[in-house]
């Protein structure tokens, strides 16, 4: 079954910068910064009609949450790695004067017994204002980021977040929502879950989610001990569904038609860029492509059958991705062990375009329209 992809897609966010040389307003900017358990990103947007113009971004791997699950602390190292990664995010804000921004951290910072303390010493040493979200939060923000990819006959959604130090999931009803305002149902989500009383508009109804506190990162270190390439990957992908019990979709089988899986992640952008063979990356190819169970199976065989060796010569995996794409690529096996699909749609997007799309929703600086 040859990829496809839905129309439009893409075309939410534009993470490209611009190569004019125009001036533009620091009123009009938006920030959005993610700090997870494995990396530190950040993006810098303008409202462009009901999507965004992304100016300036930010991305690197700064392993927070190295040696958190056994020692229930960050480290010194990850710390000084982390402040420095934010102290460039800070030129940046500085560079353009934003003054719209919402700067968040995550599963390492939930966790970790001192991150008190690293949040006053980036507000001490950075000048930032870092703040810890809920769970539900999280979930939140990723399912609204997801929405231009959704499709107006999907019935069933469920979308997949996979971090480095936990995994959303979220499980949506649209069966009482118009075709056409399917994924504007979803962006409505931004304000919360549970849809206000006396809502003019249809309400996508959410089924159930759950935070499962195993992420591309935690989940590696849980099995690190782990020797042979091949039972590692299994126990880990074992271990994950073990931890879907208490997600009440998980009880009841589901009808492949009208279900679709969104994925967002390193994990499935790496899969997909696996799948079409890109020996450099193409946000463009990969975000919206849709992929079923047996292409992302055969995508999992060939890292198994590559090794850690071949793994982490192999360019479609690239350096810094080698050491954890198969800890999310057992996270991804549970799910469709669980829930195969022949409609999983890859999103190159998530928190903080969630992020982006939130701050300036409620600031009312978004056009209103079909996506």
């Amino acid at each position: 079954m040859a990829p496809r992809r839905p129309t439009g897609a893409g075309a939410f966010p534009k993470p490209v910068e611009p190569r004019s040389t125009r001036t533009i307003d620091p009123d009009t900017l938006y920030a959005a910064l993610d700090l997870g358990t494995n990396s530190c990103r950040m993006l810098i947007a303008q409202p462009k009609g009901n999507q965004f113009h992304v100016v300036d971004s930010f991305a690197k791997s700064v392993q927070l949450g190295a040696g958190l699950e056994s020692s229930g602390r960050l480290s010194r190292a990850a710390m000084a790695r982390t402040v420095h990664a934010l102290g460039i995010c800070q030129s940046k804000l500085e560079k353009h004067k934003v003054s719209h921004m919402r700067l968040v951290a995550t599963e390492a910072c939930r966790r970790a017994s001192n991150a008190a303390e690293f949040i006053a010493t980036v507000r001490r040493e950075v000048g930032l204002p870092l703040e810890i979200i809920k769970p539900e939060e999280e979930a939140r923000l990723a399912v609204i980021s997801c929405a231009p990819l959704v499709s107006t006959k999907t019935e069933q959604l469920l979308v997949v977040d996979i971090g480095g130090g936990s995994t959303e999931l979220v499980w949506i009803d649209l069966t009482r929502v118009p075709k056409v305002d399917r994924p504007r149902a979803i962006m409505r989500l931004h304000a919360g879950f549970t849809p206000k009383d006396g809502s003019p508009f249809p309400a996508a109804r959410v089924v159930d989610w759950i935070s499962v506190p195993w992420g591309v990162a935690t989940l590696r270190e849980q099995f690190d001990d782990v020797r042979n390439d091949a039972a590692r990957f299994a126990l880990m992908s074992w271990f994950f569904e073990e931890n879907l019990v208490n997600f009440a979709p998980y009880a009841s089988e589901q009808k492949r038609e009208g279900f679709q899986i969104i994925g967002t992640s390193g994990t499935v952008t790496t899969v997909a860029a696996s799948h079409l063979g890109l020996r450099r990356y193409d946000r463009n190819r990969v975000d919206g492509l849709r992929m079923t169970s047996d292409q992302i199976d055969a995508v999992i065989r060939s890292y198994l059958t590559l090794g850690p060796e071949g793994r982490r010569t192999d360019p479609r995996i690239g350096r810094d991705r080698h050491t954890l794409i198969m800890s999310g690529s057992a996270i991804l096996q549970a799910l469709l062990r669980v829930w195969p699909t022949d409609r999983l749609s890859v999103a190159d997007r998530g928190l903080r375009e969630g992020l982006l799309y939130a701050q300036m929703s409620a600031d009312g600086v978004l056009d209103d329209g079909p996506y």
